[in-house]
């Protein structure tokens, strides 16, 4: 299925925190976006070689338009102060989605954790959460009450929001929120990367759901040489031990999507019809690196010597 691509319109910017822009994007003609559900993110296609992914954390039966908020990293590699500093209102941008691999799974209770921006994907979560009817709450924390994105919107909820900025009340206490998880409830995290390994640490074992924007360090795996079968090219080629698969199949002359190459987004997701993968992607479940019916062919490799892909 082709993934829908379209030039959008700035609409709006207006900062949600100090450092944070929030835009609304709107199709030039009125039409309407495609659906999404809380936990999808886009690519937004900022210009050559520039490409970011931006959670959407707006509301999703409102199908005019897409709301995303940007943090400014003057350190990180130059989409945010792009955004910040040359995207206008009325400028048009190129994007691509949604799509999602951070999905609010049914349960009766929720508890939310959010690291500065990562509260972006959380934003809906709680929204859908309330429509039926959950039992949920969320631990929010950030440098400052300054720098933490939407707190008046989470204000509405009331003593169920927990916000936390640091140079207040310390790091997160992440023991109130994980000590004793009741059956039935799920976990979701998301926000900086040791935030997240904390998390991982202390949460009870299946209940647990992460987004990370930054790749998760990956043991040293089996980097020699495989082959790549392509069932629907009709191609087999040979990976070599500095190359990725991705690089492989693209200089053999074989479109795929794709997008950051550090395998957060999920975009260059591809069914494995054969052979094992070395999974080295921070999107996949234990659970679905462990079934192997997919892989990022971005930074995973092959556990083995051939692999057969659906492409």
């Amino acid at each position: 299925m082709t993934a829908y691509e379209a030039e959008l319109v700035v609409d709006r910017r207006e900062f949600a925190a100090d450092g944070v822009l929030a835009l609304t994007l709107r199709h030039p003609l009125g039409d309407q976006l495609p659906a999404w559900e809380p936990g999808a993110h886009i690519d937004v296609v900022l210009g050559p070689g520039l490409e970011r992914q931006y959670s959407l954390c707006g509301d999703p039966a409102d199908r005019t338009q897409w709301r995303i908020a940007v943090l400014r990293e003057p350190d990180g590699r130059g989409g945010s102060v792009h955004v910040h500093e040359r995207l206008s209102q009325g400028d048009q941008v190129r994007v691509r989605g949604p799509r999602n691999h951070f999905r609010l799974e049914p349960a009766p209770r929720y508890r939310f954790i959010a690291g500065g921006i990562g509260i972006t994907p959380i934003l809906p979560m709680l929204a859908a959460a309330e429509a039926v009817g959950a039992e949920w709450t969320l631990l929010y924390g950030g440098r400052s009450r300054q720098s933490m994105a939407f707190t008046k919107e989470l204000g509405l909820y009331g003593d169920r929001v927990t916000i936390a900025p640091q140079d207040e009340t310390g790091l997160l206490d992440l023991a109130s929120v994980l000590g004793d998880v009741p059956k039935s409830t799920l976990v979701y995290c998301c926000g900086p990367g040791p935030l997240l390994d904390a998390v991982e640490e202390r949460a009870p074992s299946g209940v647990l759901h992460v987004e990370r924007f930054q790749a998760k360090e990956q043991p040293v795996g089996e980097d020699g040489e495989f082959e790549v079968e392509l069932a629907r090219s009709g191609l087999t080629l040979i990976v070599a031990p500095d190359v990725s698969v991705l690089d492989t199949v693209r200089a053999a002359g074989v479109e795929v999507l794709y997008s950051c190459a550090e395998g957060t987004c999920g975009t260059c997701e591809t069914d494995v019809l054969d052979g094992t993968p070395e999974h080295r992607d921070s999107v996949l479940t234990q659970e679905e690196q462990e079934n192997g019916e997919t892989m990022m062919i971005c930074v995973s490799r092959c556990r083995g010597r051939r692999l057969v892909l659906d492409v």
